[in-house]
């Protein structure tokens, strides 16, 4: 039995309005509707995609929870690797790199971009034809591990991009960092403590520990969040700077250091 027209135009209606919704309340931090017209939009989704399983797809806002525990990780191969940012000491470290820089520009003019250094674990996530479809952690930075049912669990991912001019890329890697605020990971400690269970020595090991689960169910229990900082490979997008991407990426639903 073929599904009505307006049935579908119905739902995609509401997946659009749901993940703009959710961008403007865990992104932007900006709700703008109250959770009780939220939940029933949300419900409204449940149950017109309960009733006709055959509009279920993965970018779905229903979609973020509910996969079986998995047996192990699946090793992912990075098709760029994801290498770590070097550590700087002192003033002196620091204008050593910097000289290194304006030798290899030649005299170019040198601009920096500086982000504030948010400890958590760092993951690639893969967006083909806008659809968020692998997302991995960076491993030894050639391979990490598939972490895309946990990933999927964070409100602040987007299962699907926004347009941007009219079009979504073909494909984005984008890079980015799972973290946990101090005041989410004092919380969490609580709880753990009054059920006797043992406690996150930090931010990091929490949000690192909450990623890696096995079961995605318990990963969306944390209190985790996300940002993007870079990108691996891109069709269909160009983004030839530092400053571009921290400019393009929230168009595009994905947010950026805070």
């Amino acid at each position: 039995m073929s599904v009505p027209k307006e049935i579908q135009e119905r739902v995609e209606k509401l997946r659009e309005e749901i993940r703009r919704y959710d961008y403007y309340y865990y992104v932007l931090n900006q709700p703008l509707i109250s959770d009780a017209e939220y939940d029933k939009l949300f419900r409204e989704l449940l149950e017109l995609e309960r009733q006709y399983p055959e509009l279920v797809t993965p970018d779905s806002p229903t979609q973020r929870v509910g996969a079986p525990p998995a047996e192990e990780f699946a090793p992912v191969e990075h098709a760029i690797p994801m290498l770590s940012l070097a550590n700087c000491f002192d003033d002196e470290e620091l204008e050593e790199w910097d000289d290194r820089v304006r030798r290899m520009l030649g005299g170019e003019p040198v601009e920096y971009v500086c982000e504030p250094k948010l400890d958590g674990l760092s993951v690639e996530l893969v967006y083909v034809d806008g659809v968020f479809t692998v997302g991995s952690t960076r491993g030894d930075g050639r391979v990490g591990e598939d972490v895309t049912r946990n990933l999927r669990t964070i409100k602040q991912v987007p299962l699907r991009l926004f347009p941007l001019n009219g079009k979504v890329p073909k494909l984005l890697e984008a890079r980015g960092e799972v973290y946990m605020e101090k005041e989410a990971f004092r919380r969490l400690n609580e709880e753990r403590e009054r059920a006797g269970e043992p406690l996150f020595a930090n931010p990091r090991n929490a949000a690192a520990g909450s990623l890696r689960q096995l079961d995605p169910n318990v990963t969306a229990s944390r209190p985790l969040k996300i940002f993007f900082y870079a990108m691996g490979r891109a069709e269909g997008i160009e983004i030839r700077s530092q400053v571009e991407l921290l400019t393009t990426f929230p168009k595009l639903g994905l947010p950026v250091n805070p």
